[in-house]
């Protein structure tokens, strides 16, 4: 068993910067992905980003890059979000996840990570 709890959201202005936090317990070993998802109301849960635990390589989607940097501390079992330039329309719920396998044929469907976090908000006003 995996349990992942982030971390780190918050409210801030436009413009501003947060970093989210991801800490895994229990069976961390393995190979796999971290993904950071989100999903603001009434919408659907979006991928974000995503890494490997094991290996070099990052993954984004075309709205967050050149804003947002995910990295992880293997030796910490934490994956990390930085988001910078914040936008309202990046506010949501933060979630991270994990799916088994090389980033190289990671799915950026939800529907492939299990276990999930509890999520954290981050609120973006303008």
């Amino acid at each position: 068993q995996v349990q992942l709890v982030e971390s780190g959201g918050g409210s801030v202005q436009a413009g501003g910067s947060l970093r989210l936090s991801c800490v895994a317990s229990g069976r961390t070993s393995g190979t796999f992905v971290m993904g950071w998802f989100r999903q603001a109301p009434g919408k659907e849960r979006e991928f974000v980003a995503a890494l490997s635990w094991n290996f070099d390589g990052t993954l984004y989607t075309d709205s967050v890059k050149g804003r947002f940097t995910i990295s992880r501390d293997n030796a910490k079992n934490t994956v990390y979000l930085q988001m910078n330039t914040l936008k309202p329309e990046d506010s949501a719920v933060y979630y991270c996840a994990r799916q088994p396998g090389l980033l190289t044929l990671a799915s950026r469907s939800s529907t492939t990570y299990n276990p999930w976090g509890q999520g954290t908000q981050v609120t973006v006003s303008s």
